[in-house]
């Protein structure tokens, strides 16, 4: 092995006890069938980046993904609507912060009945101009391939959403604005099925606004046809509370309903654990939309 992929290598295996169990409970399903489309294959081995100090419980964060996967976690007590959530962590697009915006939040949708599928998508930037490009095409499959297991997995394929942290809550509002458009050519048969989601929870969302014009970044296409929002950030969260009301603004334009809850303090990167800050009662709310919108009883 390569001297420059090698440390990257071993702190891998020093650092992913959490990983090797939670591989062994849970299978990682690939994306793809063959190589990820637009990968070149230039990337260091993916592996755990070292844990940080004073993290209690610590958080696994994950570098260099170039074969994207996803982790079906199953409800023990499936609500009757079978609605599915892909769950997609933040990172900045350079990492995923894998455990405190990824499995726990499966386990907490789990808690309320609903499927999660954990999207492990592909990082760090390829490109610092269209830095979202290949996550956008993983994020487009992964909902593809849980609408193609709709029978094998008794869910509802017309009740497929996505809920993001940070990068991963740009990459849902990409996602859910990009669902009349494929990002990719098809593959197989999976890719005749639609990406559009049915609905977004993008948390502390990163990347929607332009700073240079106070608007939404010219790449966000909000029309009738995207799905109904559910947003929470903090008031203290640097320009992105700008970009969530705007997107709010917009989502009123078109008359899709959208339901934004800006708390005073909280910054940025909580995911759900436990705080001093009102932010952390953001799932109960969070709960109580998807029961306003029929999407648990």
């Amino acid at each position: 092995m390569p001297t420059k992929f090698l440390l990257p290598f071993l702190t891998s295996m020093l650092l992913l006890p959490s990983t090797l169990v939670f591989a062994q409970d849970r299978a990682e399903i690939p994306l793809w069938p063959a190589a990820a489309p637009g990968e070149t294959g230039d990337v260091e081995p993916e592996h755990a980046l070292p844990k940080r100090e004073n993290e209690n419980p610590p958080k696994l964060r994950i570098g260099n993904v170039s074969k994207p996967v996803m982790t079906l976690f199953k409800p023990e007590n499936p609500d009757p609507k079978g609605t599915t959530v892909i769950v997609a962590p933040g990172g900045g697009y350079s990492i995923l912060a894998y455990s405190h915006e990824g499995s726990e939040i499966c386990e907490w949708l789990n808690s309320i009945g609903v499927t999660a599928v954990l999207l492990k998508y592909r990082v760090p930037r390829r490109s610092e101009e269209n830095f979202h490009e290949l996550p956008l095409m993983d994020a487009q499959r992964a909902i593809r391939m849980v609408r193609s297991k709709a029978a094998e997995w008794n869910i509802n394929p017309d009740r497929i959403g996505m809920l993001g942290f940070s990068a991963g809550g740009h990459l849902t509002v990409m996602a859910g604005t990009n669902g009349g458009k494929a990002s990719y050519e098809a593959v197989d048969e999976i890719d005749q099925l639609s990406p559009q989601l049915n609905f977004m929870i993008p948390i502390y969302p990163a990347y929607l606004l332009n700073k240079k014009t106070n608007q939404l970044n010219t790449n966000i296409v909000v029309n009738k046809d995207i799905p109904p929002a559910f947003i929470a950030i903090t008031f203290d969260d640097s320009e992105r509370a700008v970009g969530a009301a705007m997107l709010l603004v917009a989502m009123k334009k078109v008359d899709v309903p959208c339901e934004l809850h800006v708390y005073r303090n909280g910054g940025h990167g909580y995911g759900m654990r436990a705080s001093k800050n009102a932010v952390s009662k953001w799932p109960e709310l969070c709960r109580d939309w998807f029961a306003a919108s029929g999407l648990i009883e």
